[in-house]
């Protein structure tokens, strides 16, 4: 299983967001920070304001807030929204014949696995991602540019 580079930049959003509540960041900021594509990360942060994970202001002054508490924000629930296909092999399409299948447990055992998989992202909450300090200095110090 692999996450998209999609659900990559929402997690790192969330996170830098997170590790800066004290402001409001700006996403050409958060994109110069990760070096990825201001385009595209504005898309993802789109996303995320109508899912209700960011709050976004707009002009002089404005920015991106984190909406919900990070203890709110179930792991493995925002995989599940933003992946578009959790499908991890051709077998798992209705369409899809298979010559093998009657003799095959592949489908089942990659269906236990991507369930496997989503259990452990739901026991954790983008709090679980964040260390609490490194060396007694906040994390915060070490995103600063």
């Amino acid at each position: 299983m692999r996450l998209t580079h999609y659900t990559d930049y929402a997690l790192r959003v969330l996170i830098y967001l997170n590790l800066h509540r004290s402001r409001r960041c700006t996403a050409p900021e958060i994109a110069a920070h990760f070096r990825v594509s201001h385009h595209h990360l504005r898309k993802v942060i789109q996303d995320l304001h109508q899912r209700g994970y960011v709050t976004t202001i707009r002009g002089k002054g404005g920015g991106l807030h984190l909406l919900r508490a990070p203890e709110q924000i179930v792991i493995g629930t925002l995989v599940r929204e933003l992946e578009p296909d959790m499908k991890l092999t051709d077998c798992f399409e209705s369409r899809h014949h298979c010559v093998i299948a009657p003799a095959c447990r592949g489908r089942q055992m990659f269906s236990l696995a991507l369930k496997q998989f989503l259990a452990v992202l739901d026991q954790h909450t983008l709090a679980d991602l964040m260390p609490a300090r490194v060396r007694g200095q906040c994390i915060e110090l070490l995103y600063q540019e």
